[in-house]
């Protein structure tokens, strides 16, 4: 039996997480306005679909090899803070692409981003919260499956306002110099997406 109360809680607590900024989100509106819109889908895509399947092998089993083993979770928290300091330095070096730097300069692909999914520190607390706290929506293994759902949608959304943001500021932002200092922002905001880890060094 499905709760609707408890359905609605799940879509505003998947509405305010997708679209809220994030290291998902920064990456996505940089790589809008670096590479515009259609270059940008492999990786909007592998977002999606990656955080949809770690809702679906979390639901259906992988959370428990989290609490048995703490230590893995641990690991992958400070591989995916490492990783994300990577993404931030590259960011911040990078410029404007040049018609010469089109086949060395490409946005992350699609199976990037969805692996990137199992490192993002933003990524596990909405996969713990929707597992956890809204597993009740209905029975299992529905639930899982209506979870799946909610955030195949949302998601979708959600990454592709994030991307028509970074494109639409391409007719706005035209200076080499501009881009790269939007590109230095989006690093630093990038960097501030780490203080739920760093807080608990």
């Amino acid at each position: 039996m499905m709760s609707h109360q408890l359905l609605l809680a799940f879509i505003v607590f998947a509405v305010v997480m997708f679209f809220t900024p994030g290291p998902n989100n920064i990456m996505l509106l940089t790589s809008g306005l670096n590479f515009g819109f259609r270059r940008t889908l492999p990786h909007l895509a592998g977002v999606v679909f990656g955080f949809a399947f770690m809702i679906a092998v979390s639901g259906l089993g992988l959370g428990a090899v989290f609490t048995a083993y703490p230590l893995l979770q641990t690991v992958l928290k400070y591989a995916g803070a490492a990783y994300l300091i990577y993404l931030a330095v590259a960011i911040a070096l990078s410029g404007p692409p040049t018609p010469g730097a089109t086949e060395r300069r490409r946005p992350m692909t699609f199976f990037g981003a969805a692996l990137f999914q199992w490192i993002n520190v933003k990524g596990w607390v909405m996969v713990i919260g929707t597992i956890t706290a809204y597993a009740a929506i209905a029975s299992y293994p529905w639930n899982i499956l209506l979870q799946v759902a909610v955030s195949l949608l949302i998601g979708w959304v959600s990454c592709a306002a994030w991307v028509l943001c970074g494109t639409s500021l391409q007719s706005l932002v035209k200076s080499p110099v501009v881009v790269r200092a939007f590109n230095i922002v989006m690093a630093l905001l990038l960097l501030a997406s780490l203080y739920p880890v760093l807080v608990e060094l």
